[in-house]
């Protein structure tokens, strides 16, 4: 049975379910290859392309299958009274035209130059249909590509990824389709508001993480009347330091943030944000490292800093955004410590606090300002009002010099 080729199924043009399913994607959400294919009549027989058929029987083999293969009629017309020629812009003079579709998006005709072999063809299909780990390249791609997402798995490559580590994101993308996969180079990348919650740098090492989304997005409303999502709020679970990089380890970790282990997630108070690494973000990265690692082990003994101030090793408050945060806290803790009667306001008392301040800020503000029947006359000079006119006269007859009392003045004639 060796070398004998499978029948094709052929589409039927007058079932609307099945054509939106071949060429949106809906319903089981799959991909498929498209021959344009003439329909056999009693007369005449139907030739089916030898690239056509080649890859078919090359990439149907595969478990699961990478694409359905299907012969369709384009010049039938459709339930739109449109054929499949005119509604997708298919040029019918390249033989054999074939497209691609569903999952993947609306009909895309593939170029004469990929169908001159059955192998270059399977290539292109291999290229395009394949899912593929999401690149990021800068905080824009990371909310959106990863963060945004349901459940987002991303690798921070320290350098080029090897053959196993390639092969294990593969099976990755094939065990957990539902999830987002996403790399970032983090020798010339750098995520703060994350490094220092997951295993520190070293190059040649890679690390992965699982983000969960807890709540929010980033729509913000208006169109179309969507209401405004609200702050997006995610939650790591990183690869512990140590533990071997493999597809069990990383599929395990996914698995654990899908499922019930989802308690083990920590939420994030701020998004990550891609920056270039330089060595001034890497020192800000390791300082916000040991505060952390300080603030976990309870060591609050002072220390020197680099400028030879002295300061608490977990409040030392440097500029930085973590330092200003540390300090707020620190005296927080200072003050509920030293008033046992403390107690948080509630957000109406905040309310009614905020509206007495602007208040008295009016109020303030009046005073310095020139109500409008203290403003003079158009014409008059403002120092008339502001002055009276006898502290106006002797100022002007202190600023007079007269210059006839003997003192010598240069002719300049």
């Amino acid at each position: 049975m060796k070398g004998l080729s499978a029948e094709i199924p052929r589409i039927d043009a007058t079932d609307e379910l099945l054509l939106r399913e071949v060429f949106f994607g809906e319903g089981q959400g799959l991909n498929y290859v498209v021959l344009c294919n003439t329909p056999p009549s009693p007369t005449s027989t139907t030739h089916i392309s030898s690239v056509f058929q080649d890859a078919a029987d090359e990439l149907t083999a595969s478990t699961p299958p990478l694409a359905n293969f299907r012969l369709i009629d384009c010049e039938t017309p459709l339930p739109s009274e449109k054929t499949v020629t005119q509604r997708f812009k298919l040029d019918t003079e390249k033989r054999p035209t074939i497209f691609f579709s569903g999952k993947v998006g609306p009909p895309k005709q593939i170029p004469t130059q990929h169908l001159k072999t059955g192998r270059m063809l399977v290539k292109l299909l291999r290229s395009v249909l394949e899912p593929h780990a999401v690149k990021i390249e800068s905080t824009k791609d990371l909310k959106a590509k990863c963060l945004n997402q349901d459940v987002c798995a991303l690798l921070l490559k320290g350098h080029t990824p090897e053959r196993y580590v390639k092969d294990a994101v593969k099976g990755l993308l094939r065990s957990h389709p539902d999830v987002t996969i996403a790399s970032i180079d983090s020798t010339t990348m750098l995520v703060i508001n994350l490094e220092e919650k997951i295993p520190e740098f070293k190059a040649g090492k890679h690390r992965f993480v699982v983000f969960r989304k807890v709540s929010g997005g980033l729509e913000a409303g208006g169109e179309d009347g969507k209401a405004a999502e609200g702050r997006l709020i995610t939650s790591i679970l990183p690869m512990e330091e140590g533990e071997v990089l493999s597809f069990n380890s990383m599929s395990n970790l996914i698995a654990t943030a899908e499922g019930s282990g989802g308690n083990k997630m920590k939420k994030l108070s701020s998004l990550p944000q891609v920056k270039t690494r330089t060595k001034k973000l890497e020192e800000v990265e390791r300082k916000k490292r040991e505060r952390l690692e300080n603030r976990e082990s309870g060591n609050t003994k002072s220390t020197t800093t680099p400028n030879g101030a002295f300061g608490s090793a977990s409040t030392e408050n440097d500029g930085s955004k973590e330092g200003r945060r540390a300090e707020r806290e620190r005296r927080r803790q200072e003050h509920q410590k030293n008033n046992p009667n403390y107690r948080e306001l509630t957000p109406e008392e905040k309310a009614e606090k905020e509206r007495l301040r602007r208040e008295r800020m009016t109020e303030e503000e009046a005073k310095w300002n020139i109500a409008p029947e203290d403003v003079p006359e158009e014409g008059d000079h403002l120092d008339d009002v502001l002055y009276d006119d006898d502290e106006n006269e002797d100022d002007e007859e202190e600023d007079i010099i007269d210059i006839d009392d003997g003192e010598e003045v240069l002719d300049l004639d």
